[in-house]
């Protein structure tokens, strides 16, 4: 490639940003940046590693953190107990309608708990491939299971290495209520990060982080519908979705997208000698925390005045929780903007007592009282 050619490249990808569909949008709207998720109150002590929480349906809940799930109950969910330790991080959680827990677990795929018996069920393969990488699992009315493996054969730990190497492995995975009969149902997927079956059992939801999108899919005896993009250029990585326990839907975003890491992603010789160079805690990518670091790469814009991270500076790291109706639209939003202390939100669940909230950057598990339109 010439001098010209490079040139040309340049001048193209900040001009035109190779069209308007992959052009960054502005958080507006619903979205609009407030400091809402900063005020939720941290539920007990810190939890290291926490990703996902749902509710348990007698007014508690589960979390999964590093390899362990919990069971927070009580006042204030002050009370933990220990539901499962296991052999690798645990993610993904759903509650079957027989009353199993579905734990999903890195490096070794689909646990189901029974709590009366003493070892659980596994799903460890479809389609002849191990399933290493699960990050999501829900289940419908009829027993029928759905995961989604961001990667295929690689751990979610590794989420950093899948978008700077731009893969597209991600996968659909269906089964029987007793882990039989594994489908691939959709493949060479951008990331999927959460899935969920609709309010009614009709519909799919489905989160694609790499494509900074959301989709619905129709369910019904013959399998899996055509697929409707609700929201096809987020501003942002989503990450898991629950159900808001009124048709709609909780979406946990774990970082913002910027314009620097979207050039850094059309950089191939760039990109490729910081991945060899560079430890991956200091790529120029989203991270679920920031700002403690001096080897961290800076973003473009004043970043700190007087030691004091600016709220509206590029965001290294970025809390965002939002709230989306029966339709897939974003009614509110809660955000931790980037000077803010609760980052890298994972998921949320409904309570009656309000949404308990899963930021895994921060380590903290959190509860938001007020009101979410």
């Amino acid at each position: 490639m010439g001098l010209f050619d490079h040139l040309l490249r340049d001048i193209r990808s900040v001009v035109d940003r190779d069209g308007v569909d992959s052009a960054i949008p502005p958080l507006d709207g619903a979205l609009s940046p407030n400091d809402r998720l900063d005020t939720a109150t941290a539920i007990g002590e810190p939890l290291p590693g926490v990703d996902d929480v749902i509710s348990a349906g007698d007014g508690a809940v589960y979390v999964s953190a590093e390899r362990r799930v919990l069971k927070l109950s009580g006042d204030n969910f002050s009370t933990r107990a220990i539901v499962a330790e296991l052999e690798d991080d645990a993610g993904g959680l759903a509650l079957h309608p027989d009353g199993r827990l579905l734990v999903c677990v890195a490096g070794r795929g689909l646990a189901a708990i029974d709590p009366a018996k003493p070892n659980p069920q596994w799903l460890e393969a479809a389609d002849g491939s191990a399933l290493a990488g699960l990050l999501s699992v829900t289940a419908a009315p009829d027993g029928r299971i759905y995961a989604v493996e961001g990667s295929a054969g690689r751990r979610p730990a590794e989420w950093r290495h899948d978008l700077m190497e731009k893969r597209s492995s991600g996968r659909l995975i269906a089964c029987g209520a007793d882990l039989g009969n594994p489908q691939v149902l959709l493949r060479d997927l951008p990331y999927p990060y959460g899935v969920t079956v609709a309010a009614g059992g009709k519909g799919l939801w489905l989160s694609e982080s790499w494509a900074h999108r959301l989709s619905r899919f129709a369910l019904d005896g013959s399998g899996l519908g055509a697929r409707e993009i609700v929201a096809g250029n987020m501003p942002c990585y989503p990450a898991r979705l629950h159900p808001d326990g009124h048709g709609g839907l909780l979406l946990g975003v774990f970082a913002r997208r910027t314009h620097l890491i979207e050039f850094v992603l059309k950089e191939d010789d760039f990109r490729e000698e910081m991945m060899v160079t560079i430890p991956p805690d200091h790529w120029v990518a989203p991270a679920l925390i920031g700002g403690s670091d001096c080897l961290e790469p800076m973003q473009i814009g004043a970043v700190k005045a007087l030691g004091i991270q600016k709220p509206w500076a590029p965001p290294r790291s970025y809390g965002l929780l939002v709230h989306l109706d029966a339709d897939g639209e974003a009614t509110d939003s809660l955000h931790s903007r980037a000077g803010g202390r609760f980052h890298g939100i994972t998921a949320a669940c409904a309570t009656d007592r309000g949404v308990v909230i899963a930021a895994r950057g921060a380590g903290r598990l959190l509860l938001y009282s007020g009101d979410l339109r």
